[in-house]
């Protein structure tokens, strides 16, 4: 219908390249890579190479390339969703069945401007084309072949789109109805040389663009150099010690006074002019004390409105929270809702919050300000000089000598700060190496007792062999003697044939060093360990051993019996100056062969 026709014209632009034109419609012609063909069909040149591609290594596209029939086109969005009847003045268009699937096209090549027509009458003619395609945008070149397709060229890319939507439609020329003059339109993308030329440049610019943006943002962020320093002169000098007294401009010619110095621009004949501009920086020290303690007055007197503006507010804090204790009293308690008191008891907590908080802070200003007068109070009385020396040279701060007499002090509280830093070295690495040798004893101390450690413990693990062994031998004896006082009450009393025989038995028994079975168990039992100790013993050992068997031993008893039993056990002396020590071994067998 007549309103299709309208919808498709919507973006219609005339076409500026004039069809009577056989030169201007060449160069389009050869820009697509095809043989230009007159209106009537016919090559206008005629040593035209069709060999060569629309882009190079490409070969020219014709309808039965492949790779066709992949992508099915997209709908522009201001294309109706119903395919209608579009009447043309040549020929009318009739929409495919709505039924059967989209078309299949190729991948979109990038910057994609021409299309391919399949499918065209054999009597269509170029003008017919441009009738049919010019509603879908500004037409730059058409390159119709005799082989009923034809390759449109357009503009703008958007207008490939809305060629597409005219894929599958029918086409009839008038109101015939030969064949020649019906067809059923194809319409692709194609790949042009022109068109991937043109990509490639606008995506060149747009990388230049983005690298232009990127460059101006570095900049933007870049910190500015700083301006480049004059060489030196009389004129320079005498603008840069200008600048030095004025307060504005001292950081530009302090830098380009340091510059100078660097440079090497000092010498005989320009020391005095160096020397006074040194001088002038110096000045500028107690302008910047001035200022400084300007500043701290200032800080000191904001502190004081803020503590001042604190303490109000924790009063009017302390009041507000006294309100919610009186109101959580039960006088007043018990005429409040359940809701009422949550919400004043959530209040209280969180006004006691805030107050602690802010009361923290307070307390917090007064400690500084505590800690602050005491380091005030302790400050040295050479400070005090200092400060008054200050003040001094102030009031006089014209007089040349008075300034050589301020920087031959300052080269001295140099030369003493140089030295208290020395000092301060040395002290440090003293303390260093001290530190060093003390963590090197306590290693070695500490190995020591390890080492200490390990041997005791070597030496109980032997005494606790050396234990077991006595207590089985004391198990032993002990057997020896139940068997023993077995067999005499087994055995009847003989008596002796006379009493002279008894009597040296009872003077024997009398007379002898051992005077208990206790006394017998002892000798036994110290026989025993002596026996096991090959190279003696001393009496503190002994005893430790026996109280473990009996804890109401006692050493001088145990010595005594052993000094008695003077063939069972016998003492040396062994060691040398203050080790030396008593030891008792055990002489028994010899003592037998003795006796």
């Amino acid at each position: 219908s007549a309103d299709g026709g309208r919808n498709l014209s919507l973006d219609s632009i005339p076409m500026g390249l004039p069809m009577s034109d056989p030169a201007a419609w060449t160069t389009a012609m050869n820009n697509l890579g095809m043989a230009p063909m007159g209106m009537t069909g016919q090559p206008l040149l005629p040593d035209f190479d069709p060999a060569l591609g629309m882009m190079t290594g490409i070969p020219p596209i014709n309808p039965m390339m492949p790779g066709l029939g992949i992508v099915p086109p997209p709908i522009p969005p201001d294309m109706p969703a119903v395919k209608e009847i579009i009447h043309c003045k040549s020929c009318t268009l009739f929409p495919p069945n709505p039924h059967l699937p989209p078309p299949a096209t190729r991948e979109r090549p990038p910057g994609c401007k021409t299309v391919f027509v399949g499918g065209l009458p054999e009597n269509g003619t170029e003008q017919i084309i441009m009738e049919v395609f010019e509603q879908c945008g500004e037409v730059i070149a058409i390159r119709k072949s005799k082989k009923n397709f034809c390759h449109i060229r357009f503009a703008e890319e958007f207008m490939v789109d809305k060629a597409l939507y005219l894929s599958g439609y029918r086409i009839r020329l008038g109101s015939s109805t030969d064949k020649k003059d019906t067809g059923r339109l194809h319409v692709d993308f194609a790949q042009a040389r022109d068109d991937l030329y043109e990509w490639e440049c606008k995506q060149r610019m747009l990388a230049r663009e983005e690298r232009h943006r990127r460059r101006l943002e570095e900049e933007r962020f870049r910190p500015p150099s700083p301006p480049p320093v004059v060489h030196y002169s009389d004129h320079e000098c005498s603008v840069v010690a200008e600048k030095l007294k004025d307060d504005t401009k001292f950081l530009e010619a302090i830098q380009t006074l340091l510059t100078w110095i660097e440079r090497g621009e000092v010498n005989r004949r320009t020391a005095n002019n160096f020397y006074s501009m040194i001088q002038s920086a110096n000045s500028h020290i107690r302008r910047l004390v001035n200022e400084k303690a300007a500043h701290e007055k200032e800080m000191e007197e904001a502190k004081e409105k803020f503590k001042l503006a604190l303490s109000g507010i924790l009063v009017q804090f302390e009041q507000i929270v006294a309100v919610y204790h009186s109101a959580s009293k039960q006088k007043a308690w018990d005429h409040f809702t359940k809701a009422q008191r949550k919400n004043i008891s959530v209040w209280c907590k969180q006004a006691e919050e805030i107050r602690n908080i802010h009361n923290d802070e307070l307390m917090g200003i007064r400690r500084e300000e505590e800690m602050e007068m005491s380091d005030e109070e302790i400050e040295d009385p050479s400070e005090m000089k200092e400060t008054e020396e200050s003040a001094l040279v102030s009031q006089v701060e014209a007089l040349k000598e008075e300034n050589d007499s301020l920087r031959w002090q300052l080269d001295a509280y140099r030369n003493e700060v140089e030295l208290l830093k020395q000092e301060q070295g040395k002290a440090s690495r003293d303390e260093d190496t001290t530190k060093e040798q003390q963590m090197k004893l306590l290693q070695q101390a500490l190995q020591g007792m390890q080492k200490h450690l390990l041997k005791v413990q070597d030496e109980y693990k032997k005494r606790e062999a050396e234990l077991e062994k006595v207590r089985e031998d004391k198990l032993k004896i002990e057997t020896l003697l139940e068997n023993l006082k077995e067999q005499e009450s087994s055995t009847p009393r003989v008596c002796a044939c006379s009493q002279e025989k008894e009597c040296p038995v009872e003077k024997t028994l009398s007379n002898s060093p051992v005077k208990s079975e206790r006394e017998v168990l002892l000798v036994g039992i110290i026989s025993t360990f002596l026996h096991v100790h090959p190279f003696g013993a001393s009496i503190e050992y002994i005893c430790s051993y026996l109280q473990r068997l009996d804890s109401k031993i006692c050493t001088a008893e145990v010595e005594v019996l052993m000094t008695r039993l003077q063939n069972t056990f016998r003492q040396e002396l062994s060691g040398v100056g203050a080790s030396l020590e008593k030891r008792w071994k055990f002489c028994g067998f010899d003592g037998l062969k003795m006796t």
